[in-house]
């Protein structure tokens, strides 16, 4: 007998050594690739070698670490898009919120559409529509209240195409690329056409991104210390859109706090898992 449960005891330690190598071995292939997600294809392969021949010294294609920078955009790069943007849901939700305090909306578009939940013609809203949304549900308060207004709505929020949270709707492939490029050196900035100090509230959370590494579209700020206490209280005004940018520009040229990002080359512009997304880095 004793001999029989040292056979069963040698025969279960062989398996869980077995075991303990097998998934050790997965693991460590696991680690060994910085982009898990991604089919083995010429997408990762292209971002693979851009690491590479940009922080290796002996590349002729070297960036220096303080140079090193990665921009993104937001909506339909980093996160779904469709069937509206998130920002946009939430401009829609504060009508909501907002119209017992203004009975005149009922009879006024485009805010009539909104409360009527006309899908139809909310589909057919016009840029100067979607302006005056804008400049009532996102102004009248302190940036600090209104990030605040933005934070509890996320809490709750969920997209109605797939009853999760928004900030769960991101794509796994780009939080990898991002981690990627931080891991060697690269900062990363969310580059937007959405309000950046709607995206600066998760940001980094999210992402990974600091509030500070975020560049979008800004509303008018005007100073105010009527309570003695200094604050930007936020006007009914739209004061820089990224996206007329991205509409006037082919790429983006931009100064953050005083560091030149250079325009992205099409070289350097790459297309990511899918075919349709585009990764753009800055060097």
């Amino acid at each position: 007998m004793s001999g029989l449960i040292l056979r069963v005891r040698k025969s279960l330690s062989t398996t869980l050594l077995l075991v303990v190598a097998v998934f050790g071995l997965a693991g460590a292939q696991a680690q060994s690739d910085p982009l898990p997600s991604w089919n083995d294809g010429p997408a990762k392969q292209a971002i693979v070698a851009f690491v590479k021949d940009t922080t290796e010294k002996s590349s002729s294609e070297y960036i220096e670490p303080a140079d090193r920078i990665a921009t993104f955009d937001q909506d339909g790069t980093l996160w779904t898009e469709h069937p509206i943007y998130a920002q946009a849901a939430f401009a829609l939700a504060r009508v909501g919120e907002m119209a017992p305090q203004h009975p005149e909306w009922k009879q006024k578009e485009p805010f009539k559409s909104v409360l009527a939940h006309d899908n139809a013609a909310m589909a057919k809203f016009s840029e100067a529509d979607w302006m005056q949304i804008v400049a009532v549900t996102h102004a009248g308060m302190s940036t600090e209240a209104f990030q605040k207004i933005v934070e509890d709505w996320l809490a709750t929020a969920k997209a109605p195409r797939f009853d999760r949270p928004y900030t769960d709707l991101v794509y796994q492939p780009m939080l990898e690329v991002m981690q990627y490029l931080r891991a060697n050196g690269f900062r990363t900035y969310i580059v937007t056409g959405g309000g950046q100090e709607f995206v600066r509230v998760y940001s980094e959370k999210v992402y990974g991104v600091p509030p500070e590494q975020v560049v979008g579209s800004s509303i008018a700020t005007t100073y105010d210390n009527k309570s003695g206490k200094p604050v930007l209280m936020r006007e009914p005004k739209v004061s820089s859109s990224m996206m007329a940018r991205k509409r006037r520009w082919g790429s983006i040229f931009l100064s953050v706090s005083g560091l030149k990002l250079r325009s992205a080359t099409p070289e350097v512009m790459r297309r990511c898992w899918s075919g349709r997304r585009r990764v753009m880095v800055h060097g």
